[in-house]
């Protein structure tokens, strides 16, 4: 399989077209997130944003809000910071549908708007940046196929399930594609499949456990979208006293989703540092204040777009990929009962 590094993201950032070091701009930039139920937003995406903003337009002034997974709450956030005089809005919707009318409203009033993370498929933005999210889908399931087969896990008998994201994402929509083109040759037949409203993990367990009910040792894997949809199937699987738990996928590389991995839990994850995405974004907003053309390097739903690569995550190279280059600390993530699992694995 092919070996995915960071360094081809830390490339692409390098290679959007850099303002100066600082800008002389100064105008206010609004930073819109769809959700708390992962960390990742207040945690990593707006920190890196900010600090992005702060180095590349001092003069700047950054607004971020977060619409807790509820779409009109979202529409409210847009219509004020507009209000508030924001020349660029940086939106990662909660409803990538729902998002072209906010695309349209901000057109019309001489606003750009960067699409983050999630694509606005039918509303040309006037950015998009992400990492690779059809390729992270296809990542995680390969991966999951690879380890299934090396363990001779039956194909004639058994099958796995799928955990998609949010019926309303679009990323969701691109990673779900991405899966089903991991799993298309690989002999296993999909025995059930599940769109997660809103991402939320306890949604993802309760379905789950119903799965666990009708197939029980029929599921030999599960490829779930991300580590809190990922942390829900797992918890379903204990929850019905199966030990151990087959091998399940993730995204995000959380720390929660890190210490699974370490337990031995959790299969893999991804490895897609926020703060890449975050800076390539300020690089964008601050271009787009002074009147230029950021350069992309393709164009997805009609929109100039810049893509990144992740790294795929396991227990062979958790050390090497997250704590070898301080994504992560030991004393972060190996604490209490992951202490001695994190040893075991040279942590």
């Amino acid at each position: 399989m092919r070996n995915f590094t960071l360094l081809a993201a830390t490339v692409s950032v390098i290679g959007l077209t850099s303002p100066p070091a600082f800008s002389a701009t100064s105008g206010t930039v609004a930073f819109l997130m769809p959700d708390q139920a992962s960390t990742r937003y207040e945690q990593h995406d707006f920190p890196g944003f900010k600090s992005a903003m702060a180095k590349l337009c001092p003069g700047c002034h950054v607004v971020y809000q977060n619409a807790n997974a509820d779409a009109s709450l979202q529409q409210q956030q847009f219509n004020s910071v507009i209000a508030q005089g924001a020349k660029v809005v940086v939106l990662d919707p909660v409803d990538s549908a729902a998002a072209a009318s906010l695309v349209q409203i901000a057109h019309g009033q001489g606003v750009k708007v960067i699409a983050y993370d999630r694509p606005i498929p039918k509303m040309p933005a006037d950015f998009y940046v992400s990492f690779d999210n059809k390729g992270i889908g296809r990542m995680i399931a390969q991966s999951l196929v690879a380890d299934l087969k090396a363990h001779d896990a039956s194909t004639s008998k058994g099958g796995v399930l799928e955990v998609n994201g949010s019926p309303t994402d679009a990323a969701a929509g691109l990673i779900r594609d991405g899966i089903h083109e991991g799993l298309a040759s690989s002999g296993y037949k999909t025995l059930a499949e599940y769109d997660t409203p809103d991402w939320a993990p306890p949604k993802a367990q309760e379905w789950a456990s119903g799965q666990v009910t009708r197939f029980g040792d029929k599921i030999v894997g599960v490829v779930a979208a991300n580590d809190g949809t990922a942390g829900g199937v797992i918890a379903a699987f204990k929850a019905a006293g199966v030990n151990p738990v087959p091998p399940v996928t993730g995204n995000d590389a959380t720390i929660a989703g890190l210490q699974l991995i370490i337990a031995g839990d959790q299969y893999n994850t991804i490895s897609k540092p926020s703060e890449t995405v975050a800076a390539a974004a300020a690089k964008v907003a601050v271009a787009l204040l002074d009147g230029q053309k950021p350069a992309a390097s393709t164009t997805l739903f009609d929109t100039p777009t810049e893509l990144f690569t992740p790294a795929l995550v396991t227990a062979k190279n958790i050390k090497s990929v997250i704590f070898d280059t301080h994504l992560q600390t030991p004393a972060q993530v190996c604490t209490g009962d992951y202490a001695a699992p994190c040893h075991a694995l040279g942590i």
